[in-house]
């Protein structure tokens, strides 16, 4: 199987570390030491790929940003990994004035302009600094690798290629082709470092329509010029010689605008909608004990944030399971720690180490870890025990929440709306309820009425807004789902949503009467029947070559041609094996997770089959409605 977006951009990542040379033997036995240097955007790009202790086995002693105050360090070399912005050029040529390090590896997260590369190299030779810059390299790694089969573009900045700046009523054209051009800069990077040119289809008259547009130019200038092309013999030195070249599907986050605002049941996407995962980081407030001067010991909220990495074995098995899967998972787990939890007893006796800290032994390293069985088997046990806690912490701050919340009768509610199915109590009657959700669950319930539910008038609407206004929602997002209500039915009916729903005997209900340990009882009643959502629907049509209504009218770019044609019909007839679909406007992880189920159903008929999902941004409901408020605010 072909490496993955992730690991091609960790490997590259890597090689950069190792100043651009490939890792072998001896390096990694023993590294070189230096320093390195990042902006926002490198970090962002390299947290969730590399921890510290990763870092350091390839050599990093420090890690700083950029625009931080330094001390000079003058015998160690440094490697940057930044923007070729105008103020970063400029930091680096103080950096160079003020002789920081011994060595300079200069590496642009995407390509630096002629003038900027020019403004560098005068202040090397004015400062004599010249034979300290050791390399200058453009990485094209501009993009975000969150999962093997997931990137975003920004996670910081994201301001300027979110759904708001596109969206926005009074946008300039220069503003939107600046827009346009991040996105495509970064989306060059994407097939720069899987060293593929891919076949783009795209819906017509949007942002997406403009976006392929102008990858399309840019890929077709990159494979023609011989001399510099990116994607000379179509990476065939990474050993992937594949004839197959993968799909994009450029779409537009207006195409769906219910998705977003829907209440999810899968671990992941209720990390990211309840806890706010970022980044692969979750952040949970705990009780922490805490003795007061009268002696009662008073509960005090702690911050604690958790990495979730791939390695993490239950996070990659149970990530895309339902809630109550899950919990059930961490249960056993804790289970079947605790029969191996006198032998952690029995390992510490025998080294001695009975009132030692957990996190300092699983730290042992492997080469101490030779020395006996006892050793080696105490870290590893210890790390189980860490991952299963952090698990359990992360399940019960949900449930919490569920609870709290009534997200369970949310989301029962919303999958019968989205397949049309009649309510057992009406949407009215949930809003007034004081009892069901915050303000914010009952507006994006409303929301998802409006979009997918039958159709309302505009005097109903005003009654519902009246209503949610009395809940204490705020509204300035609902006037403007209202005017692209009336545009996407002027345009096209907007994407229908099929199937979906749930088969539900008291789904929550036993969780929550018994939360302390998950019982678990009544809960495996609940059966979600497997749907696709629009955006699975119109990847499905275009792999498959289907003939599907919506999607029939989608144009074809293919970088490859030697002339651009403006044409729908795709010269190529068979199936497709790989495919990218990009959501410009912001993305979410129920359309992730929808399209990993998909094609996981689809590998067993047909194996080999891939999608990756990506997106200018990932929000969830709060930050997506943010966006739309700020639009309605502006509108008149």
């Amino acid at each position: 199987m072909a490496a993955s977006m992730r690991e091609k951009q960790t490997a590259a990542l890597q090689r950069m570390l190792n100043f651009n040379m490939p890792i072998s033997k001896a390096s990694s036995s023993e590294p070189q030491w230096k320093v390195l240097i990042y902006d926002r955007f490198g970090q962002d790009i390299i947290s969730p790929l590399l921890t510290v202790k990763e870092l350091r086995d390839l050599g990093v002693t420090l890690h700083l940003l950029l625009h931080s105050d330094r001390e000079p360090i003058p015998d160690v070399p440094a490697i940057y990994f930044v923007m070729p912005t105008e103020e970063n050029v400029q930091r680096i040529c103080r950096d160079l004035q003020s002789q920081m390090y011994e060595s300079y590896y200069f590496n642009f997260i995407s390509a630096i302009s002629r003038q900027r590369l020019e403004d560098i190299a005068t202040s090397a030779i004015q400062t004599h600094a010249v034979t300290q810059v050791s390399k200058v390299f453009d990485q094209y790694l501009n993009f975000i690798s969150l999962e093997d089969d997931m990137f975003i573009l920004r996670y910081q900045n994201s301001e300027p290629i979110s759904y708001y700046a596109i969206n926005r009523g009074d946008v300039k054209d220069s503003e939107m082709e600046a827009t346009m051009d991040t996105i495509v800069d970064s989306l060059f990077s994407v097939f720069v470092t899987l060293g593929t040119v891919p076949i783009i289809r795209c819906p017509r008259g949007n942002a997406a329509e403009m976006v392929s547009e102008k990858l399309d130019k840019k890929l077709r200038e990159n494979v023609r010029d011989a001399r510099n092309s990116l994607f000379t013999a179509d990476s065939m030195q990474s050993g992937q010689f594949s004839f197959q070249r993968p799909l994009l599907v450029l779409l537009d986050r207006n195409m769906d605008l219910a998705t977003p605002f829907h209440h999810t049941w899968t671990y992941q996407a209720l990390a990211h909608d309840v806890l706010d995962l970022k980044l692969n980081r979750v952040e949970i407030e705990e009780a922490v004990e805490q003795k007061s001067p009268a002696h009662s010991a008073r509960p005090k909220k702690k911050k604690k944030s958790y990495d979730l990495n791939t390695t993490d074995q239950f996070w990659h098995e149970q990530k895309g399971s339902p809630f109550p899967t899950v919990a059930e998972a961490v249960q056993e787990a804790l289970e079947s720690y605790r029969s191996q939890e006198d032998e952690v007893k029995r390992l510490k006796h025998v080294m001695g180490l009975e009132g030692e800290d957990d996190a300092a032994i699983s730290m042992l390293s492997d080469t101490t870890a030779k020395l006996t069985s006892a050793v080696s088997s105490l870290p590893e046990l210890l790390e189980k025990k860490r991952l299963i806690d952090m698990h359990m912490n992360i399940a019960t701050a949900l449930l919490d929440q569920i609870k709290a919340r009534k997200l369970d009768t949310y989301f029962e509610i919303e999958e019968k709306m989205m397949s049309k199915a009649s309510l057992e109590k009406s949407l009215m009657d949930i809003i007034t309820d004081p009892e069901a959700g915050t303000p914010e669950d009952k507006l994006r319930l409303f929301i998802i009425a409006l979009v997918c539910g039958p159709t309302m008038t505009d005097a109903e609407v005003d009654q519902y807004a009246v209503a949610l206004q009395g809940a204490n929602c705020e509204i300035d997002s609902l006037k403007y789902i209202r005017r692209w209500r009336a545009y996407a039915k002027m345009t096209a009916a907007p994407s229908q949503y099929g199937g979906g729903g749930t088969t539900t005997v008291g789904m929550f209900s036993k969780l929550m009467s018994q939360a302390s340990n998950f019982a678990m009882e009544g809960v495996k009643n609940l059966v979600v029947k497997k749907h696709k959502l629009p955006v699975t629907r119109i990847a499905d049509a275009l792999m498959e070559m289907k003939s599907y209504q919506e999607t029939d009218d989608y144009r074809y770019f293919d970088p490859k041609m030697l002339r651009a044609t403006d044409s729908s019909v795709p010269r190529n007839k068979s199936p497709f094996q790989e495919a990218y679909v990009f959501i410009v406007g912001g993305g979410n992880y129920i359309e992730y997770q929808n399209l990993v189920d998909y094609y996981k159903g689809k590998t067993q008929s047909s194996p080999g089959k891939k999608i990756t999902y990506g997106c200018t941004e990932l929000l969830n409901s709060s930050q997506f409605l943010r966006q739309l408020a700020a639009l309605g605010k502006e509108m008149p």
